[in-house]
């Protein structure tokens, strides 16, 4: 069975990507900092009856890192990466002016560094896959100017730009950086927690994810509301 790492599984987007692929017979490989919340996590998702190792740890550690692509290589190797752990770098966000240097190198460590440290520790099994993937999550603040999302959006444009470089130095591994859009998710409430207005739930995204897995398009920047459409 095809093996998937996934970073900030517990919840949102990642869980809910976890359970389609859980649901599909993939092996899971799954990442969160709290540990309580990951392990009820593992425990729905092996009612799939698929093999799940959940390692509770922060990205940004590189022993962390490693013992994740260990486990994914004792279930078999690493066929997907998913790098979907996120830090705002301050919560609530707050303008440019305001935003501590501490909050902007814990959004960049997070965003930026540990994924690339994770790409980096998990690239020869990838090559070694039949159809390997790394999937960056990023967003349209990555690529738009938004009042106080100077820093996170900073930090997923630098990681489109990597994953970019990825794709053309590692031609036999597909790399795809994701806008996935809209989502009603935790880090989107720790953002900005006085919007009210109802968002997508993630699991609504997850067909776009699906829709990359299946049809395998070149290494690029993707947005989920374009590959949901072209369904």
């Amino acid at each position: 069975m095809p093996v998937a790492i996934i970073t900030g599984a517990s919840k949102g987007l990642g869980r809910a990507l976890a359970a389609a692929l859980a649901e599909r017979g993939w092996d899971l490989v799954l990442d969160a900092r709290t540990a309580d919340v990951l392990k009820e996590t593992a425990k729905d998702l092996s009612a799939y009856g698929t093999r799940v190792e959940a390692l509770a740890g922060d990205v940004t550690d590189a022993g962390h890192r490693a013992e994740l692509v260990a486990a994914a290589r004792r279930l078999g190797g690493v066929d997907l990466l998913v790098n979907n752990a996120s830090a705002l770098g301050a919560e609530p966000l707050v303008r440019l002016e305001d935003l501590t240097l501490d909050g902007l190198r814990r959004a960049f460590e997070v965003n930026v560094v540990a994924a690339l440290g994770l790409i980096q520790q998990a690239l020869p099994a990838l090559r070694d896959a039949a159809a390997g993937a790394v999937v960056d999550i990023s967003s349209d603040a990555a690529a738009e100017a938004y009042e106080t999302w100077g820093g996170y959006g900073a930090s997923k444009a630098a990681l489109d730009h990597l994953s970019a470089v990825l794709g053309e130095e590692e031609p036999g591994v597909r790399v795809w950086a994701v806008d996935p859009g809209d989502m009603g998710t935790d880090l989107y409430a720790a953002a900005v927690p006085d919007d009210d207005d109802p968002r997508p739930a993630p699991a609504e995204v997850v067909p776009a994810f699906l829709r990359l897995l299946d049809a395998r398009p070149a290494s690029g920047r993707y947005g989920a509301p374009a590959l949901l459409a072209a369904r």
